[in-house]
């Protein structure tokens, strides 16, 4: 019991130094936002509440920013869109066919539409919900940690991810998913951050502002990067037009 305490409280201690230094030097706009998909295997952590309503996974991580915490189970996600792009259920047939999409009226067919969807990122396990809060409240070591912020904020996620082994950074996205498929289940399989600039789902459904985008970072990254963000604070970032 005692072991088990310890490791609870040194995780909650490092994530929230991490949480404190990236919101600090980067002078954030919000908190950074810990995700954990809880695997069929795994006990869900405790502490957390399961929200009063359902809620789609971008909202969770959109209000996990300004400081709520949430344990999902699968039937608190009212998207299933996003919950079969996480592992929780299987894809639906209207999603699959590119019908649901094409609805949207975006894309000129829905075989575009379909390509768009068979190439997102589904996480390879099976899973029974989300934990989403702030990185500064994780008890557990996340998955992934997602920050919302403006292109400026963003930025300095290059340099941190390339300081090491060099060459440049690819990303992936489309106009759909972006949270479930873009800033989660890309990270969690490639093991490198991912970017979007939102999606339609993202800026209807929560309150992502025009001027923000999102990337995903993968959990076991994060120490890393604060090292190396530190190192910058007094050196690299002071000589940057920070302005906005």
């Amino acid at each position: 019991m005692c072991d088990s305490v310890t490791t609870f409280m040194s995780t909650l201690k490092r994530n929230a130094e991490a949480a404190k230094a990236f919101k600090e030097i980067l002078e954030l706009r919000h908190e950074p936002v810990a995700v954990k998909l809880v695997k069929e295997s795994e006990n869900f952590p405790e502490g957390y509440p399961i929200p009063e309503k359902q809620l789609s996974y971008c909202q969770s991580v959109m209000q996990a920013r300004h400081g709520n915490s949430f344990m999902m189970p699968t039937d608190s996600h009212v998207c299933n869109v996003g919950a079969s792009s996480l592992g929780m259920m299987p894809r639906p047939e209207k999603v699959a066919s590119g019908e649901f999409h094409f609805g949207q009226k975006m894309h000129e067919n829905i075989g575009a539409v379909k390509k768009m969807i068979d190439e997102g990122a589904t996480v390879p396990f099976k899973t029974k919900g989300s934990v989403v809060c702030p990185l500064k409240d994780a008890n557990f070591e996340p998955d992934v940690v997602i920050f919302v912020d403006i292109p400026e904020r963003i930025y300095w996620f290059e340099p941190l991810c390339t300081a090491e082994k060099g060459g440049r950074v690819t990303y992936v996205t489309a106009p759909f998913q972006a949270a479930c498929v873009d800033i989660t289940a890309t990270p969690i399989i490639t093991k490198e951050p991912n970017i979007s600039i939102g999606c339609f789902g993202c800026r209807k459904r929560t309150d992502l502002k025009p001027d923000e985008m999102v990337i995903g970072i993968p959990g076991p990254a994060i120490q890393g990067m604060v090292s190396r963000l530190i190192r910058y604070k007094d050196d690299v970032i002071p000589k940057a037009n920070r302005t906005g």
